[in-house]
């Protein structure tokens, strides 16, 4: 820090204060004697979003959490549940330390966390998200929430970071076929 009468970066630290995460120090410079104060604030890493349409923009926390909350509305969902959804993705997203995302990982850890959470949240957030284009593929996702084995919630994976998947995946465009297609199958005739 540099003292702003002399313009010498041999300036001390006489004492520090910390309010609602902004430190307020008191320094003298070394050379002239001069006291001043600065204010500094932690700078959030900035994590910007690649869009399906090449477009770039910063994460925004907000933005996820009202889309959460619409798919979520009149849902019995506990208090807290969806604030608690998009604290993990954005805290997931700046512990990553990748300066860019897809927009697809963010949509897939959502959705990831609303079909533990609550079936028919995930459904709405998956018909937007998805883009589904027929009925077939509704009820092919449908068909999927039925019969998926998945482990309970509080069950966490082992071995397995999501986000780190997500990321392998991302090139990976095509669907999988799985075998609730056959099932899926069999109940619409």
């Amino acid at each position: 820090m540099k003292c702003q009468r002399c313009g010498s970066s041999s300036t001390l630290v006489q004492s520090e204060n910390e309010v609602d995460g902004t430190l307020r120090r008191q320094r003298e410079c070394g050379d002239c004697h001069e006291r001043f104060a600065t204010v500094e604030q932690v700078q959030r890493a900035i994590v910007m979003v690649l869009k399906r349409d090449g477009r770039r923009e910063p994460f925004q926390r907000e933005k996820l959490l009202a889309g959460l909350r619409v798919c979520a509305r009149k849902r019995p969902l506990p208090a807290g549940a969806i604030e608690a959804i998009a604290d993990d993705i954005e805290h997931r997203l700046l512990a990553a330390a990748r300066s860019e995302v897809p927009s697809r990982v963010i949509g897939e850890m959502a959705i990831t966390r609303l079909k533990q959470l609550d079936p028919i949240s995930y459904i709405r957030f998956a018909s937007a998200y998805r883009q589904f284009v027929s009925l077939d593929d509704m009820l092919h996702e449908l068909a999927q929430i039925a019969f998926d084995p998945s482990p309970p919630a509080e069950q966490p994976r082992l071995f397995e970071d999501e986000f780190d998947r997500l990321l392998a995946a991302q090139g990976a465009s095509e669907r999988v076929p799985t075998p609730i297609a056959s099932a899926r199958s069999a109940t619409i005739r």
